[in-house]
């Protein structure tokens, strides 16, 4: 009998690519040991007007070390045999991405840490909560790939509402009210008439892009209308906390939103009652119905809950950011959410440490833009640069977090 052969499998990809960028640094590194004068990198910690720790770090000898951690963390994670050396050791290389790239973006200058990782977070929130209306829909059986339409609404309406009335605090309700209505469009097509989720999906996000776009050129172009946004809410007290101050408590209401969600999710997901029939519904409705779970209604509350916060997460964008609405401002995020929520394995906590990756990539691709990097003594591309967060956080991700399992009964229509 022939022996089955074994493809390669997720750890090794992983090694390999670790290898890669390994033997990359090493190669571009090594030869700046004996410079005269060392290259120097230094990381600012510093609040606002207030002065922070800062941090001095050799750039050559920084780089080498993760260079050399990289090449053995590769090495080792190629041989099945030694999974529990191999496992810490990627998981270890997969953290220290974010300060090798800032140390090498930054390389020679100055760069404010801090600065950098509250940008993250904040580009993050819409991610997190497009992960979050996910979660609430996908959990009870329903595909929702109308999260990018669903936001694109909150966002447009949400500002119209603002304009309209002069309260931006309306703008948010109304922001959040037509994400709802427009989540109640895919559950009625979806869960009543059982069409298709993905075709149901797609209408609510082509008529998000008809019907806002109508809106801004017949409507909100002749309206008056400032760059005004939702204010800054610190925290008293705990925004005066070193460091962390500004990072949670001296941000926008949106952004506060955005983690009470989270973990209020968490909470009711896996701790009420609310949760478990959610997740009955999802995994085999035939069951939840016969100890007396009405699927259809469950499915209708969960998908309207996530237009509800996929609303608000368009209000992110115009209410909260801009200050202002422009044709697809969204611009394709509420996939990206979708891509958060499946690498958070449908849990809250995973979809927002998902959600600021990505985050973070967007941040660092938006600061490549003003800095010059070189490889082998030549500068790199600024579209290289501007892609290479996204494939690292992409690769990592996919290599560190593993296939993901939907629930049993996404996309499948319940009848009795």
């Amino acid at each position: 009998m022939t022996k089955r052969r074994r493809g390669i499998s997720r750890r090794q990809i992983i090694a390999l690519f670790l290898i890669l960028i390994g033997g990359l640094i090493l190669f571009n590194y090594t030869p700046l040991l004996g410079v005269e004068e060392p290259l120097t990198t230094t990381l600012t910690f510093s609040s606002g007007q207030t002065p922070g720790p800062v941090l001095a770090v050799p750039t050559t000898t920084t780089m080498l070390i993760i260079g050399l951690l990289y090449l053995g963390s590769g090495i080792l994670g190629w041989f099945s045999s030694l999974e529990s050396i191999s496992i810490p050791l990627l998981w270890l290389s997969g953290i220290l991405i974010i300060p090798a790239v800032l140390i090498a973006a930054a390389a020679g200058g100055k760069t404010n840490a801090l600065t950098m990782i509250a940008e993250s977070m904040r580009l993050g929130t819409p991610l997190a909560l497009g992960a979050l209306a996910g979660i609430y829909s996908e959990r009870s059986g329903v595909v929702n790939i109308a999260i990018e339409g669903m936001m694109l609404f909150g966002a447009a309406f949400g500002f119209a509402a603002f304009v309209l009335t002069g309260s931006i605090w309306f703008g948010v309700v109304a922001a959040v009210s037509i994400g709802g209505l427009s989540a109640l469009l895919h559950a009625m097509l979806s869960v009543t008439f059982k069409t298709d989720q993905i075709i149901s999906g797609t209408v609510v996000n082509i008529l998000a892009i008809g019907v806002t776009g109508y809106l801004r050129r017949s409507f909100l172009v002749n309206l008056p209308g400032g760059k005004i946004t939702l204010p800054e809410l610190p925290i008293p007290m705990l925004a005066d906390i070193p460091l962390v101050g500004q990072l949670f408590f001296s941000e926008k209401p949106i952004f506060y939103a955005m983690i009470i969600l989270i973990i209020a999710t968490h909470v009711v997901l896996f701790f009420t009652r609310w949760g478990l029939r959610m997740r009955a519904v999802g995994e085999n409705p035939r069951a939840a119905d016969t100890v007396g779970i009405d699927v259809n209604r469950t499915r209708y509350l969960n998908v309207l809950i996530s237009g509800m916060i996929a609303g608000l997460g368009g209000a992110w964008f115009s209410l909260e950011t801009v200050g202002n609405f422009d044709d697809g401002m969204t611009n394709g995020k509420g996939f990206i959410a979708l891509a958060a929520m499946i690498f958070g394995k449908w849990t809250p906590f995973g979809a927002f440490g998902g959600a600021m990756l990505f985050g973070f990539a967007e941040a660092l691709g938006t600061r490549f833009q003003f800095l010059k990097v070189e490889l082998f003594g030549s500068p790199m591309p600024i579209q290289f640069l501007q892609i290479l967060p996204y494939v690292t956080t992409m690769v990592v991700l996919a290599g560190l977090i593993g296939r993901a399992t939907p629930p049993a009964a996404i996309g499948r229509p319940y009848e009795k």
